[in-house]
């Protein structure tokens, strides 16, 4: 079935992709030069089932990248009309860094909804047509997906923050402040700092390898693996044909 291929190969590109840096944040969207043809069939490559094992990978950070409306901010519809530059360079594959909801505190990879596209990057029509645009032209679609975090403003931990009781506290890791000083964890946004931040509500520490506004999901749930699955199951049956795993080998913690 397609959406289990396209989950499967998002475990290949996690790996294969693995060594790429995240992308520094811009604030204004640039124009690309324009390119020159290149030889590459990439439209018989797209149609190989390894085709994620040869592809040319163009990473491209939406916010940067084109804006079509004026306001500063690249867009959907701004790579909508890049896709035969795109094409041009010999690309295969655009990995697309996040454009789902978000607070914004980590360029994105702090989502709030799964599910719903970033209002300033434009709609789901507008990603619809974006990938019904690549397709046409033999390019492949592979997602930014963050796995080992949600936003602090996700639905989720909101629920999970509310109390102790809650259903949704197990989505989360939580350290009651009764026990003491949370264990030492690594920060990789504070090195200096643990990787336990206290919460009042609840009177506890929840647990975050990267930033405090994005609280580490407990992959010792079932729960959590099943919303993942389903939120993965859904962009596969739109059509996209991988995910890159951001950060994933942070999900085991022990």
């Amino acid at each position: 079935m397609k959406n289990a291929s396209t989950i499967l190969t998002a475990i290949a590109l996690s790996g294969a992709l693995a060594a790429c840096n995240q992308p520094a944040k811009t604030d204004t969207a640039t124009t690309a030069a324009p390119g020159t043809k290149a030889s590459t069939d990439t439209t018989a490559l797209a149609k190989k089932p390894d085709w994620w094992k040869e592809t040319v990978v163009y990473q491209l950070y939406p916010r940067s990248f084109q804006d079509s409306n004026g306001d500063g901010v690249g867009d959907l519809r701004g790579i909508i009309s890049r896709l035969d530059y795109l094409k041009s360079l010999g690309v295969g594959s655009v990995w697309l860094n996040p454009i789902y909801a978000s607070p914004n505190d980590d360029n994105g990879y702090d989502i709030s909804d799964y599910k719903q596209i970033q209002p300033e990057f434009g709609t789901m029509a507008d990603f619809d047509a974006l990938l019904k645009g690549m397709h046409q032209r033999g390019l492949k679609l592979v997602m930014d997906v963050v796995v080992n975090h949600s936003s602090d403003e996700h639905p989720w931990f909101k629920a999970a923050r509310s109390s102790r009781t809650s259903p949704y506290r197990d989505y989360y890791y939580w350290w009651p402040a009764e026990k003491g000083t949370p264990p030492a964890r690594f920060s990789t946004f504070d090195v200096k700092n643990n990787a336990w931040q206290y919460d009042a509500p609840t009177k506890s520490y929840y647990l975050h390898y990267f930033s405090k506004k994005q609280p580490d999901l407990n992959w010792n749930n079932p729960k959590v693996r099943q919303e993942v699955y389903s939120m993965m199951r859904f962009w596969a049956d739109k059509g996209i044909d991988g995910f890159r795993m951001d950060a994933f080998q942070f999900v085991a913690k022990d």
